[in-house]
């Protein structure tokens, strides 16, 4: 297709995708004092159900997308992503907008940290200085909290949530890497959204609350927000190479700030922009390793063959 390798088009997806997730963080925290957070969980994940037909259509394989042996890694990766959008979720109830967004970018660190005995990685100093630099981050972001103070309570929760969901993520990020060796895109998105929806189902029977006509709206349309920010990502992905895209992804906390300020009047203090400000450097740091590393691999790769004929 014509746009596909369009860096402006997969720009302006990244961007709208989590302009669209900020919009639905800021629903779920509006909600999240009446409505148990796994009840929203099956709403994000039933009305994300036009998501998997716009996927089905596009892919033009149909329901063979679903064909796969490996089961078990779907399941698991399934239960990671539930696992961080609980913790996200449960975050959102207890913390400012902005804080839950920017410790939810703790994600790189814990990729470089579970990388070394998942995948068998070698860390060197420049990444290693990056994680304990994004981890005092978190620590200034958690002071402003109050949470170092002896302070108990809602602070500490929401921040160790928050943390639980990088780590989360990150886990679910090891597993599509792994997953992507044998299956494709299509196949690993399809089975991810039905069997957390499926995951979420299961657990609404015991934390069921009966919504009022307003809230059952707006747990309507933050499904649709989260269906359409999920296309979006998906197509931003599709446009362009993951390192020429990945530092969008931090427009994320852009968007919480504005969003924050709007919704709830919440102003960011001084810790959340200092360790906000170390943990979006430390992620983009680690991405620039990344970058050079496999740089380094191909020139090496391609010198290979010269130095066998000498």
């Amino acid at each position: 297709m014509a746009f596909r390798h369009d860096i402006k088009r997969g720009a302006l997806c990244m961007l709208a995708s989590y302009a669209l997730f900020t919009l639905m963080n800021v629903l779920v925290k509006d909600l999240g004092d009446r409505i148990p957070v796994a009840e929203m969980m099956v709403f994000r994940s039933v009305f994300a159900l036009p998501v998997l037909l716009v996927i089905l259509l596009r892919s033009g394989l149909g329901l063979s997308s679903l064909r796969t042996r490996r089961f078990g890694g779907h399941a698991l990766r399934a239960g990671t992503g539930i696992a961080a959008q609980s913790c996200g979720f449960f975050a959102l109830t207890l913390l400012p907008l902005a804080e839950q967004t920017a410790l939810g970018f703790t994600q790189p660190l814990f990729v470089t940290i579970l990388a070394i005995p998942l995948l068998g990685e070698r860390v060197g100093i420049h990444r290693w200085s990056a994680v304990v630099v994004g981890f005092c981050g978190v620590l200034v972001i958690a002071a402003g909290q109050g949470a170092l103070g002896g302070m108990a309570g809602a602070p500490v929760a929401g921040i160790g949530a928050a943390v639980a969901q990088g780590m989360f993520s990150a886990l679910t990020t090891l597993l599509v890497r792994q997953l992507s060796a044998t299956e494709s895109s299509t196949t690993i998105t399809l089975w991810q959204s039905l069997l957390m929806g499926s995951f979420a189902l299961a657990l609404l029977p015991f934390f069921y609350v009966a919504p009022t006509a307003w809230e059952l709206l707006l747990l309507v349309v933050m499904g649709l927000i989260g269906g359409a920010a999920q296309w979006l990502l998906t197509e931003a992905w599709a446009s362009a190479q993951v390192s020429a895209l990945a530092p969008y992804t931090y427009s994320g906390l852009l968007w919480s700030v504005l969003f924050g300020f709007i919704a709830f009047g919440d102003l960011p203090g001084p810790s959340m922009l200092a360790g906000g400000v170390l943990i979006v450097a430390a992620g983009l740091y680690i991405l620039h390793r990344e970058l050079v590393r496999r740089r380094e691999k191909t020139g090496l790769e391609e010198t290979r063959p010269k130095e066998a004929q000498s």
